[in-house]
Order: structure tokens, then C-alpha cells, then sequence
């Protein structure tokens, strides 16, 4: 079975440096973009099993990215989760109205990043079969 990869999208270096390390500590492989044109471009090219995407970017935020993601047959079905800053005004029920699969604020838990990578890559993965 190959290894699952994550799509980390995020404009902030130590944002990113901090996604990922969050992220190292489970058995993935990586893929960092820096906006959301970047992020359309590799969720189509690396078909990730996660997306992992700030809100506020330039050249195109997260919530315009995602909908062009949910938009495309080959890109609708990977999960997303969005992060947002403390003071913007997106709720879960606007994330998911988006099509993300959750919204975490920063600064967010290492762990509970983690944790909710590894339920919505573990969603989608096909049951082991049964001997």
C-alpha cells in the first residue's frame, strides 16, 4: 500500500514549517504549495489524499481555491481542511458549505491536526480485506 499524501497550501513560512511538522509525525508524504493556484495545480497533479489549506492567501484564497476544487471530478473527492486565523469571520457551517471536510483556527493543536488527518485519510481508504 503506498503512503498517503498530504497537500499542505499555506502563504506563511512558519505556518507551513509548523503544518508540517505537525504532519511529519504521521506516516505521510508532504507536498507543500504557497497560494491557491498552487494548490488547484498539485491536488490534480499528486492526487493527495488530504488537503490541508489556509484561508487567506494571495492570488486566490482557500475558500475560491476549494471551490474550484469541489468543482472538478478528479479533485471533488479529497478532503479538505481548512485553517483560519482568530478574528476571521468563517464559520464551520460556511466551511462546509464550501466543501471543506473541517475548519481549524490557528494557532491549532499539533495533535489534533494530526488526529483529524488521520480520520479523513483512514475515511477513504478501502476496508483491509477479510481473510
Amino acid at each position: 500500500m503506498s503512503t498517503p499524501k498530504i497537500l499542505i497550501v499555506d502563504d506563511e513560512p512558519n505556518m507551513l514549517k509548523v503544518t508540517e511538522l505537525s504532519l511529519r509525525r504521521g506516516d505521510y508524504e508532504l507536498i507543500v504549495g504557497c497560494n491557491g493556484l498552487e494548490a488547484i495545480e498539485l491536488a490534480e497533479r499528486e492526487q493527495p489524499s488530504l488537503i490541508v489549506m489556509d484561508v487567506l492567501m494571495p492570488e486566490l484564497d482557500g475558500l475560491g481555491a476549494l471551490r474550484l476544487l469541489k468543482q472538478s471530478p478528479k479533485t471533488a473527492p479529497i478532503p479538505v481542511i481548512l485553517l483560519t486565523g482568530r478574528g476571521h469571520n468563517l464559520t464551520q457551517q460556511d466551511a462546509e458549505g464550501s466543501g471543506a471536510s473541517l475548519l481549524l483556527t490557528k494557532p491549532f493543536s499539533p495533535k489534533q491536526l494530526l488526529a483529524e488527518a488521520k480520520r479523513l485519510i483512514d475515511a477513504q481508504a478501502p476496508p483491509a480485506p477479510t481473510p
